[in-house]
């Protein structure tokens, strides 16, 4: 380990010591708010006085399809801020509107593939994180935090704020209304990191106010431009009172309804701009909507996502390390509430999170109710988490993560890391570099020899090369209570690149030649995994379809029997085989699009084919339809499987605001036929109300039988002081 650490440790000083050599900031662009003097009406128009008189920024550049070129149409941005709020207005023009795409309506919908406005905010001024907004031309709303310093979203966190839209013969207008007290802020701050980004999606066209350069990403805060001329912002009291009341019918099986009526609370409290702190009681996650079910043709667990939004409010705060994905997560909120797909109840918590100079913190602490791990043992437990994370040096940082129980109430657990990651913008005077180190270890009463798990990641990411090496060294009782594992006791070794030319066909957008390998031993010395990815093909047409092509050699070594599928056991043993992939995807800005992919080759000394489909009919903003369906084949030595699994998704929006969306999956895996159907009317900015029901149903030997049905009502509303 220590030979490791050297030469690290001296690659880690160059960097410092190169980082005074990089290309200073040229100036960052600035656009001037104007003070709301006589009051807006949120109508997307754009027509009262205040709108009149304030700045109209138009110095638009695209990105693509060329970088730094003119625009095929204007976009006039103008900001309005109020004690209160900001408001944002966007004039979009089109030479022809009826080639607008536009299709979506609802709430954080994939705005990627149709005609959009993104903002992003960064109210701390810190370069490292923002807040992102997004609204196409039908007034779907999209909100999101920066995640990995602009890398990545998390796209489930909500805010409240509006939006509305209008179309007409020049194209199209956009008015926001942000109010502060759904953001933090620093306190005293006269400018905001900013950025606008629109979208023409027939063109497949990209155009940026500021950070016109492909290598950045769009949210890379330190990167964005500036929003000066704000005001003394007032949050009031800062206090958020959402009380919420359920009301629901089960059903479990063959037993009789039950009724019950559940009042929940939540209680925030801003102490300061950016601090809050929340009291949540009886917490209930009702109007959640249900995962998606996965087939699984590895030894080991599949990741679902957070989704329920108690967790996600702050979620940017608690994520540690860089680049590691889903190999380690230390703390992993799904952990706390449900066990083994099914709801724990919540008797109470509290979260407090915020920013205070350069440090960022956050901290959460929740009680269950005891719930039935098995007929003979019952669980509560306590939990919770304190993640710190300081910035350093001009775009990087260094942190601290400790959590502590267990959803079984396992006693002794706590989880305790530390995280340091470098990056700049500004490699070699305008590139994309970070590095990034972390160090846990896991602590429970039932845990014995090597707890811990060290990482290591070097990362190059840029529009035309894309090169990455990441280490892992996770330890065999390396368990974090809180935390997602999948695969322990290991040496990991990852790396490759992507070099993407735009060649200068009037058929072909980019290119995306890939190269990456993995290299996986155990701590023992041994193999136990390699893979080694390359598409020769990956090609974005300028018709924004793509065409890619695969080829995987792989192999693993199996210390015990692995059960791929009922009555099909692969034995212990070294097992070497290829798999191929043809995938098709058909652009997003038509009606009816989608992606199809065929996997098939070898597979442990048999065969195996997996189709999987994703289908999209869109026949108008109103009605979307989404098929999504994997069949998997295999033919093996030691037996064959057919696994099938399809969904259906049907979404009727009547607005922005009013959405019925219905989910139908089944698997043959599990037999069961489940149906999520949702109505979700935000009937005020700071008021919503759901009706859910949900049924699973098992495909038994002589009929159907009924396992679960639910039917619910839930409605809150925010009071604001």
């Amino acid at each position: 380990m220590q030979r490791l650490f050297c030469p690290i440790l001296i690659f880690t000083l160059y960097l410092f010591i190169a980082h005074k050599g990089y290309a200073q900031d040229k100036g960052r662009p600035t656009m001037a708010a104007a003070p709301v003097t006589e009051g807006i009406k949120l109508d997307g128009k754009l027509d009262e006085p205040d709108w009149a008189k304030a700045p109209a920024n138009d110095q638009f550049l695209s990105v693509v399809p060329q970088e730094g070129g003119q625009p095929s149409n204007q976009t006039i941005v103008q900001v309005l801020t109020h004690p209160k709020y900001l408001a944002i207005g966007i004039r979009c023009f089109d030479d022809d509107p009826s080639g607008i795409v536009n299709f979506s309506k609802i709430r954080d919908a994939d705005l990627e593939n149709e005609d959009h406005i993104r903002i992003v905010i960064d109210p701390f001024l810190d370069g490292q994180s923002g807040i992102i907004f997004a609204v196409n031309a039908s007034g779907a709303r999209y909100d999101a935090l920066v995640a990995n310093r602009g890398e990545s979203e998390n796209e489930d966190w909500d805010a409240i704020w509006e939006a509305k839209t209008t179309i007409d013969s020049l194209g199209w207008t956009l008015e926001i209304k942000i109010p502060v007290q759904s953001i933090s802020f620093k306190k005293g701050l006269k400018e905001w990191g900013f950025n606008v980004e629109r979208r023409i999606q027939r063109f497949q066209e990209t155009i940026r106010w500021a950070n016109i350069r492909r290598d950045q990403w769009f949210i890379q805060t330190s990167r964005a431009g500036l929003l000066t001329n704000l005001p003394e912002f007032t949050y009031g009291l800062g206090l958020t009172i959402r009380p919420s009341l359920i009301g629901f019918i089960n059903k479990e099986g063959s037993s009789a309804e039950e009724y019950a009526f559940d009042p929940s609370l939540e209680i925030s409290q801003r102490i300061g701009p950016n601090i809050q702190t929340t009291l949540t009681v009886n917490t209930d996650f009702a109007e959640t909507e249900v995962d998606t079910r996965q087939t699984n043709l590895t030894r080991f667990a599949l990741f679902f996502p957070e989704k329920r939004a108690f967790f996600l409010e702050g979620a940017d705060i608690f994520e540690f390390g860089f680049g590691l994905g889903r190999s380690i997560i230390p703390f992993f909120s799904r952990r706390i509430g449900l066990y083994q797909g099914n709801e724990v109840p919540v008797l109470a918590g509290g979260k407090i999170n915020g920013r205070v100079g350069k440090t960022a913190f956050g901290g959460l602490v929740m009680n269950t109710r005891e719930f039935e791990i098995d007929s003979t043992n019952f669980a509560s437990s306590s939990m919770g988490v304190v993640r710190l994370k300081r910035n350093i040096l001009k775009e990087s940082s260094i942190g601290f993560i400790g959590t502590f129980g267990d959803p079984e109430n396992r006693g002794n657990a706590f989880t305790s890391g530390v995280d340091f990651t470098y990056q700049t913008t500004r490699f070699k005077g305008d590139k994309n570099f970070l590095l990034g180190f972390s160090g846990m270890y896991a602590n429970r009463a039932d845990l014995s020899g090597d707890q811990s798990a060290f990482a290591f990641k070097a990362d190059y990411p840029n529009d035309i090369w894309d090169v990455a090496l990441t280490y892992l060294r996770i330890g065999e009782s390396f368990d974090p209570s809180l935390g997602f594992v999948p695969r322990k006791g290991i040496h990991s070794i990852r790396g490759g690149m992507t070099f993407a030319p735009r060649p200068e066909w009037e058929w072909l957008r980019q290119m995306r030649n890939q190269l990456f390998g993995s290299y996986i031993i155990g701590l023992d010395g041994n193999w136990q995994s390699y893979r080694i990815f390359t598409a020769p093909i990956n090609w974005r047409l300028e018709s924004g379809d793509r065409v890619e092509v695969n080829y995987m050699p792989q192999g693993e070594q199996l210390i015990e029997p692995f059960q791929i599928a009922d009555e099909v056991t692969i034995p212990v043993g070294k097992y070497h085989f290829t798999r191929y992939r043809l995938e098709w995807e058909l652009a997003a800005k038509r009606q009816f699009n989608g992606q199809l992919t065929w996997w098939f080759g070898s597979f442990f000394e048999g065969k195996l084919d997996e189709l999987e489909a994703s289908i999209n009919w869109n026949p108008s903003s109103i009605l979307n339809f989404e098929l999504v369906g994997t069949h998997n084949v295999g033919r093996l030595p030691f037996g064959d499987f057919e696994q099938t699994l399809f969904g259906l998704r049907v979404r009727y929006n009547v607005s922005p605001d009013l959405q019925m969306n219905s989910f139908v999956q089944y698997d043959t895996d599990s037999q069961t036929v489940g149906i999520n159907a949702r109505i979700h009317w935000i009937y005020h900015p700071q008021g919503d109300l759901f009706i859910v029901y949900n049924d699973n149903t098992f495909n038994g030997t002589e009929r159907w039988e009924l396992l679960n049905r639910q039917l619910l009502i839930k409605a809150r509303y925010n009071f604001r002081f």
